[in-house]
């Protein structure tokens, strides 16, 4: 599974495209620890002291917000796009 990693999640990870491994039926969740484990310095950047995934991360599957789904336990199926953007800024 590729996950697309934008700003500065891009920047920590070494990439703007990343691929883990996963196994159909997997989470998005159990994706997104895949690609903690490859890319150990995201880690801080989106979870919170708990573990938590941070308010501010936006998580999207097929361009859809996981929050408008199950959340990171949406289930993935084969061919997703997953994308990870921190929060966005300007004026």
């Amino acid at each position: 599974m590729e996950w697309k990693l934008f700003a500065d999640l891009a920047e920590i990870a070494g990439g703007k495209e990343v691929e883990v491994e996963t196994e159909p039926g997997e989470t998005v969740g159990a994706a997104l620890a895949a690609l903690v484990a490859e890319r150990p310095g995201l880690e801080d950047r989106i979870y919170d002291d708990e573990g938590d995934l941070r308010d501010h991360i936006n998580v999207l599957r097929n361009g859809t917000n996981v929050d408008a789904e199950a959340g990171l336990d949406t289930e993935l199926d084969p061919g997703d796009e997953l994308a990870l953007f921190p929060p966005v800024s300007g004026g």
